[in-house]
């Protein structure tokens, strides 16, 4: 048998990916619940993006995160009532918001990236260090694709 013959269909891989990121995604909402339970993982999500950046518009977490304004809100607010986040005027507009992470915002995203860096080195125990960066290398490709 050659290999393309046994390698699976491309309509046979596509489902295999659909059904493995949505197991990905759903350990991923219950893995937030665990590191914070008052946040969801969109909150969470968002935070750890305004982390990254340090600070952006709420516009700016909808169009990322292709949600509506009023989500954005709502998740926005969770995390300022947690105190996770400060409001600051948008020195471009001044109309405008910027939202950064609190001290114990960040206190938060650092204890949150530690416990998961911590869960990928266990997952990744038996992976050899190409294998690891392969993988990363292909989230980033399919990532960058959005």
């Amino acid at each position: 048998m050659n290999e393309k013959a046994a390698s699976p269909s491309r309509d046979d891989a596509l489902r295999s990916i659909q059904r493995e990121l949505t197991a990905f995604a759903r350990r991923a909402r219950s893995r937030a619940a665990e590191l914070h339970p008052e946040l969801s993982l969109v909150a969470f999500s968002m935070l750890d993006l305004m982390t990254e950046r340090g600070g952006c518009r709420g516009a700016d977490l909808a169009a990322y995160f292709m949600l509506d304004k009023s989500t954005v809100s709502r998740q926005v607010g969770a995390l300022e009532k947690l105190g996770y986040l400060v409001r600051e005027t948008d020195p471009e507009d001044h109309r405008g918001q910027i939202l950064r992470p609190s001290p114990a915002g960040l206190e938060a995203m650092r204890a949150a990236h530690e416990q998961r860096r911590i869960a990928f080195l266990d997952r990744l125990t038996d992976w050899d260090d190409a294998d690891i960066a392969q993988l990363a290398a292909y989230l980033e490709r399919y990532n960058s694709s959005f």
